[in-house]
């Protein structure tokens, strides 16, 4: 089965343990707009694109880096390098330690949040500019980024937070090996690999020729342990489907799978064997 070419990626949601101290640092770092909030929980986007779903866990504990499966980081798109120049902009004021990479199809900053919840913000290269090996995996490779010419497109304008056009651009994973992440990425939901990196110990899958909606890797050891439910980390990424059949022939494709599927009225969740949870939603 192939995934449908239009699929699009929604929120990540994210168990945290202090909702203050995380709305203020995506609120007033990242520029997002706080859209929904209770006692427990918040939802924060771009404008109105819902883009982080935090949930306070007070008690949740915070694990070393890279030793567990589960997330490795979500990617937040910007519509272009003069918007993404505004973000690094702010946060280098605020003195956030920032992480880079020239990706050849993206320029791209790496940072946590305040629990250790790894965030890539990024911008893609015209796809016109993107180039291929000869197997037809796209070429991606990481050297600095050029942040000087950035911030000059960024100038001195008043910055309004993260554009409406911002989107969840991809999701990347510590997985549990990389054919399990073969079996349910790319032959299970159907996803097509962009770039076997399996030299480099990960595995890049995309729908609709993008460089990739899913990141895959080892880095956390092969068989690394699932994240466990009282830690802080992911709880669910989303899948959006262009309308209901082709979620539901995702979903039928799911029910005769080896994973575990849960109908809920709102969405579909499936759980893969690392424990990470994907929500199938629709847009019709």
């Amino acid at each position: 089965m192939n995934i449908n070419p239009n699929i699009t990626l929604g929120p990540v949601s994210l168990r945290i343990t202090n909702l203050e101290q995380s709305i203020a640092f995506y609120r007033d770092a990242l520029g997002l707009t706080v859209l929904r909030q209770d006692e427990q929980t918040a939802t924060l986007g771009a404008k109105t694109t819902p883009l982080v779903i935090l949930e306070q866990h007070s008690t949740a504990k915070q694990l070393p880096k890279n030793s567990v499966a589960g997330l490795y980081h979500f990617a937040i798109l910007l519509p272009n390098r003069k918007e993404l120049g505004f973000v690094i902009r702010n946060l280098i004021a605020q003195g956030i330690e920032l992480g880079q990479g020239d990706h050849l199809v993206s320029e791209a900053f790496y940072l946590s949040d305040p629990d250790g919840n790894g965030i890539e913000i990024y911008a893609d290269r015209p796809r016109d500019t993107w180039t291929y090996e000869a197997n037809g995996d796209v070429k991606m490779t990481t050297d600095p980024v050029d942040w000087q010419s950035m911030l000059v497109e960024a100038g001195e304008e008043d910055w309004y937070g993260m554009p409406a056009e911002t989107v969840m651009g991809h999701v990347h994973f510590h997985v549990k090996s990389l054919e399990a992440a073969r079996k349910f990425y790319v032959e299970t939901l159907g996803f097509d690999v962009a770039a076997d990196a399996s030299r480099m110990r990960a595995l890049f899958l995309a729908a609709g020729g993008y460089h990739h909606h899913i990141g895959t890797n080892v880095w956390s050891g092969v068989d690394a342990p699932k994240t466990p439910a009282d830690a802080v980390g992911l709880k669910y990424w989303t899948l959006i489907y262009p309308d209901a059949a082709s979620r539901e022939t995702a979903v039928a494709a799911l029910e005769q799978s080896p994973y575990e599927v849960n109908r809920q009225e709102d969405a579909v969740y499936v759980t893969d064997d690392a424990g990470i949870t994907a929500r199938l939603l629709s847009k019709g």
